[in-house]
């Protein structure tokens, strides 16, 4: 089949990485404009373009999909399919009609659950036990077409999004060789609306620790904000002038405790016990801010004894 590919981030890599080295052709790989990042504001390339420019891909890279011209454009690439994958855009119901077989999108859960931005990161936080892909043809809703192929996975509970992001990652991209393989012989499920969850995007103030949560709601929240924006708490002590210390990686520690939520409990070479409201969590990682990312056995032999909030 003649494919046209449409993602942006490093999540679609994996996907158009196999299909580019399958029978079917790649004709064309759409992505995001390049966008300005860091301190310099330099326009910087997508993950999907690096890839694409490395493979000698076609990159198109409209602001949108509304004018005609990048309709007619698309509609002249003759595609058989469209593969959508984390586009970054909503595609209007006339480019969803001009490939022949129609658009088809990767989405990392099992939806109708978690349809939206963040479906990795809400799926950790709810401390859901299963996730996977789901291979959808998209319509116009967001995430609402009927599904076509589905992979299951489970989620550990030492998962973070980053290694959940890379298994979905893989696990997409054989699905939907599977999917395009099989796909004369797939019947269309439609999505149960009534079991429908929303993956809003994750905010850096979702990401500050609250010690009057439980010992494994924290532990799900430094795991689904890990890598970014990463889970923070502050540091009250005198000498850190109310920095900000981001929490990297920690341990739930079996035990109860009667000290108040974000009293420290235990400091002691290579340990640091937190209270929370029910249990306590050991810091494994941290990170003050200004600072690189350190064990906490090497946090404790450079700083004093620290109060958190």
């Amino acid at each position: 089949m003649r494919i046209v590919f449409a993602g942006t981030p490093k999540f679609a890599v994996k996907s158009l990485s196999v299909l580019n080295q399958s029978e079917h052709e790649v004709v064309a790989v759409y992505c995001q404009p390049d966008r300005p990042k860091g301190r310099g504001k330099v326009l910087t390339a997508c993950p999907v373009k690096i890839f694409s420019e490395e493979n000698n891909l076609l990159v198109i890279q409209p602001e949108d999909f509304k004018d005609k011209q990048s309709q007619t454009r698309l509609a002249l690439l003759n595609p058989d399919i469209m593969v959508v994958v984390a586009y970054g855009q909503i595609l209007p119901k006339a480019v969803l009609e001009i490939p022949k077989l129609g658009c088809l999108n990767i989405h990392a859960s099992l939806l109708p659950r978690w349809r939206g931005a963040a479906p990795i990161e809400r799926a950790i936080l709810e401390g859901d036990r299963e996730t996977g892909i789901s291979i959808m043809k998209m319509n116009e809703g967001l995430d609402t077409g009927d599904i076509l192929f589905e992979k299951k996975c489970t989620i550990s509970n030492h998962e973070t999004a980053q290694t959940l992001h890379d298994t979905l990652s893989n696990i997409g991209a054989n699905a939907i060789l599977e999917t395009l393989n099989m796909l004369p012989t797939l019947k269309a499920r439609p999505q149960q609306n009534n079991d429908a969850t929303y993956a809003e995007k994750v905010t850096k103030d979702e990401a500050q620790i609250d010690w009057h949560q439980s010992a494994e709601q924290i532990s799900r929240v430094i795991r689904a904000f890990n890598p970014r924006p990463i889970a923070y708490t502050n540091a009250l002590a005198k000498q850190f002038k109310n920095r900000v210390l981001r929490i990297i990686e920690i341990e739930v520690v079996k035990r109860q405790t009667t000290n108040s939520p974000g009293e420290i409990i235990k400091y002691d070479k290579d340990v640091c016990y937190v209270a929370t409201s029910s249990g306590v969590i050991n810091l494994k990682k941290v990170q003050l801010s200004g600072k690189k990312e350190v064990s906490i056995k090497d946090f404790n032999n450079a700083y004093q004894l620290i109060k958190l909030n």
